[in-house]
């Protein structure tokens, strides 16, 4: 492949652009280096830079360079830059648009397209935009007419096609051809880039010619191997394409297509569809569960699916628990409405009159669903949806829309659109508090047009009696409001236990599972989940349900865990508020392993004062008076950005200033925070522990415990969440008093996948037996150094690992409350030495499903 370079005034900019072109590309694509900003993080360019970065590039791509730059002094550095570089790789300057290029760009890039080509397709790029706004696309002289336009065949072949005398050259003659086809396009959004993209991948390996023509605007590409001229086919939900090629490769080229059309180009699964399939009969998919564990086709579920690139899971338990309920879809998202033709002047009135009734529907439903939060812990979701209540009853809302109806004609779907969306703009506008309004004007406004439309309103169900939700994946706005509604369980078909979802999950205590065959159950089938199997069973029987829930009950923890045979295990609770420490010591939990602190910083512009501290973290401390109660200091970075930290921009944030890093940034915020630890400790006579997030050497250690020390803190500690502190625990406990296990990011950084992308979550498995390995290290060296080694990860709450984490050396363990019964229960029934021999056979296994299946086995299940 070619590499590219972005050259740009802002690294933000370069760098935003180039997060937006990835997306677009499936597996491995070309190198790509951003020379943009100053050294000193500011606005400029520097040739010396873009040198650097095409030497770089082309050390991995001596088949070309191709530069893209914004504007002004970008370029002048640029042609500057070729003169300073050391490299003699072809290197190419165009004058491609910097995001649509690099879109463009990067997608041909990938399929090894030549520079010259590639640097076509980018300058190209614009063509989709002109055509959607009507105008005419420029055409590059001596180009004739832009090949991305679509208007002329004979240059579509040799602008994105041939690739002079190339591999690209497979379609200059054609001597087959296959019958035309005709497709759907399934996605609601259409054929947009990341569709245009995988379609352009696609082709890349086949010999031939795909053109492509739109039924319903009469508009033909006549080259589907150029992403820039997919674009321009404005091709929408519901649009019939006809799809003909020539070349060898036609008939398995047309076939591909046709493939993945019906998948809806990989946004969105067969399954999902229009809707229309029957309910999966019980006898034909009666049970869904893990792979059998007794042998090593347990670990299928984590190897890689070639079908579909991605990694392939098992039904895999997330949050335990045991929910039956029939099956309630998440509704689709509601998609803008068409502009249309101006309606007639006798139907205006009527339109109009159903734009006041749809408001009036919306505002009774949220004022009812807000009558039904009285739990004080969702004080602020019922908050949030009486606001957008009190949005649909605003008068001025409806008439400004019914306005569009009656002096413009326009359609009562899209004048709500048009006239919600203005508003929501200016609040956008007005910054502070007010932008943060304008989401829940275009949340009215989803809701509103979809009452219009006889839809199901967007979001999560609200339903009056308990269901189970089915969903691909939930946004983590839908799985903050999860307790708002009447969900007794939840199964998706992407997301890992470490996934917001998942996490929340245990937080409410909901059964959860993921499956990659969620989204074909029906809406309406009863169905049972087992959140610690993993089981789904289609149509249980009454003796079915009272096995699982019965499996599933457990005696209320006493406050005191332990093992059959009396070895004691502290069970403490994660909390981050006072009235989570209250609800946590309500179940029991012998003290706090983990008090979140980051949430007093968060959505600031400053850091709190140490008063504003204080009052957050006494409550905390109150409610365990006497007991241990383990403070983090500020986990910021990563997903948890503060903008009062400052900072340039980073490539990767998961690996950037975070966590106590962020103290050698600003050591006045860590020293406030421990002062304020320290006075609130003071203020309850509490037994405070602190510790220190993402640590990775022996010295940051110490620097922190004598930190802690020097505002009287006298029990120091950090998180293990690195594998390199995991190395090296036994110099990090030399230097601190105790340590606590984040597997949440130790399972991450060890598989070196993010935790957040359900393409991963396989990997993303505490039961990974690398993973398990680090742990039992670090249960080694607290075990020689006679000190307490914790965890507060989301594995804690797993009551089938906490006897393997116990084996390996873990002495307390810390969760959400909801699930200390099931780990106190899971310890309780086993000794010590089985739990050291399920920690040795699960460490020793080859993969998570067969380290399941040893701990299984060595304890007795």
């Amino acid at each position: 492949m070619i590499g590219i370079v972005v050259v740009s005034h802002s690294s933000a900019l370069a760098a935003a652009a180039l997060e937006l072109a990835a997306q677009m590309v499936h597996g491995s694509g070309p190198r790509v280096e951003l020379a943009a900003g100053t050294a000193d993080g500011g606005l400029g360019t520097d040739a010396v830079r873009v040198a650097a970065a095409i030497d770089e590039v082309a050390a991995d791509a001596p088949e070309g360079v191709l530069v893209l730059m914004d504007l002004g002094s970008a370029v002048l550095s640029a042609e500057l830059a070729l003169e300073l570089r050391g490299s003699d790789a072809p290197v190419e300057l165009t004058s491609a648009p910097l995001v649509e290029g690099l879109v463009a760009g990067l997608v041909l890039a990938s399929t090894g397209a030549s520079l010259a080509t590639v640097a076509r397709e980018a300058r190209g790029a614009l063509a989709a935009k002109a055509t959607q706004l009507a105008e005419e696309p420029d055409a590059e002289p001596g180009d004739g007419a832009d090949a991305a336009s679509g208007t002329s065949p004979e240059a579509s072949v040799s602008a994105a096609v041939l690739d002079e005398g190339g591999e690209g050259a497979r379609a200059a003659v054609a001597p087959a051809a296959a019958s035309p086809v005709l497709i759907t396009l399934v996605d609601p959004a259409g054929l947009h880039a990341r569709p245009a993209a995988t379609l352009v991948g696609a082709l890349a390996g086949f010999d031939a010619r795909v053109s492509l023509r739109n039924r319903r605007t009469g508009h033909t590409v006549a080259d589907a191997s150029s992403m820039s001229a997919l674009l321009t086919l404005d091709g929408r939900h519901g649009d019939e394409i006809e799809v003909t090629a020539s070349g060898a490769g036609a008939a398995a080229a047309v076939a591909e297509v046709s493939r993945l059309a019906a998948d809806g180009f990989g946004e969105r699964g067969a399954a999902e569809g229009s809707g229309a399939s029957g309910p999966v009969p019980a006898a034909t998919v009666p049970v869904w569960s893990a792979v059998p564990a007794a042998s090593d086709a347990s670990d299928a579920p984590n190897a890689v699916d070639a079908a579909d690139g991605g990694y392939a899971v098992a039904p895999l338990g997330v949050s335990p628990g045991v929910a039956v309920g029939p099956v309630v879809r998440m509704s689709e998202p509601v998609t803008e409405p068409a502009a249309g033709t101006a309606l007639p002047e006798a139907e205006r009135a009527p339109a109009a009159a159903s734009i006041a009734a749809a408001f009036a529907v919306v505002r009774e439903r949220l004022e009812q669903r807000a009558a039904r939060l009285t739990d004080p812990r969702l004080a602020e979701a019922r908050a949030v949806v009486a606001a957008t209540a009190a949005l649909a009853a605003d008068r001025a809302l409806i008439d400004d829309a019914a306005a569009l109806v009656t002096a413009q004609g326009r359609g009562a779907e899209r004048a709500v659109w048009e006239s919600l969306g203005a508003f929501a703009g200016r609040l956008a506008a007005q910054g502070g508090t007010l932008a943060g309004r304008a989401a829940d004007v275009r949340d009215l406004r989803a809701r509103v047009v979809a009452q219009l439309r006889g839809a199901d309103e967007p979001g999560l169900p609200d339903r009056a009696e308990p269901f189970v939700l089915v969903a691909r994946e939930l946004a983590p706005a839908d799985a903050a409001l999860l307790g708002t509604t009447r969900c007794a369980g939840l199964i998706t078909a992407a997301g890992g236990s470490t996934s917001h979802t998942a996490i929340l999950a245990r937080s409410l205590g909901l059964p959860a599972v993921v499956t990659p065959q969620a989204l074909e159950l029906a809406a309406g089938q009863l169905v049972l989940l087992d959140g610690t199997s993993g089981e789904v069973v289609i149509a249980p029987s009454e003796e079915r349900v009272a096995q699982a829930s019965a499996r599933a009950a457990f005696a209320p923890f006493d406050g005191t865990g332990a093992t059959a045979d009396g070895h004691r295990v502290e069970l403490l609770a994660n909390v981050a508020s006072g009235p989570e420490a209250q609800t946590a010591a309500a179940a029991h939990a012998e003290g706090v392993g983990l008090f979140r602190t980051e949430f007093v910083f968060l959505d600031r512009q400053t850091a709190p004062s140490r008063a504003e501290q204080l009052a957050a973290y006494r409550p905390v401390l109150a409610a365990f008076p006497g007991r241990k109660v383990v403070v983090r200091t500020l986990d910021s970075g990563s997903d948890k950005p503060l903008a009062f930290l400052g900072g340039a921009v980073e490539p990767d944030p998961a690996l950037g200033v975070r966590g106590y890093r962020a103290a050698r940034r600003r050591p006045e915020v860590l020293d406030e925070q421990l002062r304020a630890i320290a006075d609130a400790a003071r203020d309850e006579r509490a037994a405070a522990w602190v510790m220190a997030p993402m640590i990775s050497t022996a010295a940051e250690a110490r620097d922190f415990a004598a930190a802690c020390r020097a505002h009287g803190l006298g029990t120091a500690g950090v998180m293990i969440e690195t594998p390199a502190a995991a190395l090296t625990a036994a110099e990090v406990l030399a230097e601190v008093d105790f340590v606590s296990l984040g597997t949440n990011d130790l399972v991450q950084y060890t598989m070196a996948a993010d935790r957040q992308l359900a393409e991963l979550a396989a990997l993303n498995d505490p039961w990974q037996p690398a993973v398990l390995r680090l742990i039992r290290f670090v249960g080694e060296a607290g075990a020689a150094a006679g000190k307490p080694v914790g965890l507060c990860g989301e594995a804690a709450a797993d009551p089938a690992l906490a006897p393997v984490l116990v084996g390996l050396g873990v002495t307390s363990l810390s969760m959400t409350p909801r699930a200390l019964d099931g780990v106190a229960a899971a310890l309780a029934a086993v000794g010590i030495e089985q739990c050291r021999a399920a920690g040795a056979a699960a460490a020793a296994a080859s993969g998570p499903g067969a380290a399941r299946a040893a701990a299984a086995a060595a304890l007795g299940r």
